[in-house]
């Protein structure tokens, strides 16, 4: 006999802010919905947990359903939960923010998705449901969790020079940091390891290229060492 339950239950979704960078901005990867409410306006890739389904492990089916995205950094952010945030029903849903590298992934939209695209942070449409609150939300958070964790890395290619690595701080902490000070103290901090490789095909003087050592950053972290830009 099924059980029957005293009240009425929320019904709960995800919802993913996908941040990438590219050479003059924090881009952020919003969905054309293909269905209604909201149809043919932009918002978050998320959709409906299954009943026997994780968050975690719904956040990264949606967001691979709807965006074809897959393999990236994915962290919960926060739980929204206004009484009047959906207007089919009452809708609970657990925002996620992920970071991932503009160059090594295709965007491919699909399932109840019409399109799929970048955003420049400071130029957005109009979203959808309450997206605008949580996008804020989770740019807040990586603002704050880029200066004491390297999570910045994960927007950047494997490779990448110091000018890139300045210009993702830079963008994300919208100040401008000293070039000469910046480079000595993430270089103090023993957690690049320099490569033999440098820049191709640019039309400035090819600079050397690094790489994140995430060995190293973790025999330090055990040692006491706290990463702060």
């Amino acid at each position: 006999m099924a059980y029957t339950y005293e009240f009425a239950r929320a019904a709960l979704t995800v919802d993913i802010v996908v941040f990438g960078l590219d050479e003059q901005a924090l881009q952020v990867m919003l969905i054309e919905r293909d269905l209604p409410p909201f149809e043919g306006e932009w918002a978050l890739p998320g959709g409906f947990v299954r009943v026997d389904e994780p968050l975690d492990e719904a956040a990264r089916r949606e967001l691979s359903e709807e965006t074809g995205l897959n393999q990236i950094y994915l962290e919960q952010l926060y739980t929204f939960g206004s009484v009047e945030r959906d207007p089919r029903e009452r809708v609970v849903t657990v925002a996620y923010y992920a970071l991932v590298n503009l160059e090594g992934h295709h965007v491919q939209a699909s399932t109840d998705a019409r399109n799929a695209a970048w955003f420049d942070l400071n130029d957005l449409p109009k979203l959808a449901f309450d997206h605008e609150q949580i996008l804020e939300t989770a740019y807040e958070r990586l603002r704050g969790k880029v200066r004491y964790q390297p999570i910045g890395f994960e927007l950047l290619p494997e490779r990448f020079t110091l000018r890139q690595l300045q210009h993702l701080y830079e963008v994300i902490l919208d100040r401008e940091l000293d070039k000469r000070n910046f480079r000595k103290k993430v270089l103090a901090m023993g957690i690049l390891k320099e490569t033999s490789e440098i820049e191709k095909d640019v039309a400035h003087r090819a600079a050397r290229l690094y790489r994140f050592d995430k060995r190293a950053y973790d025999r330090l972290t055990k040692k006491g060492f706290h990463f702060e830009i």
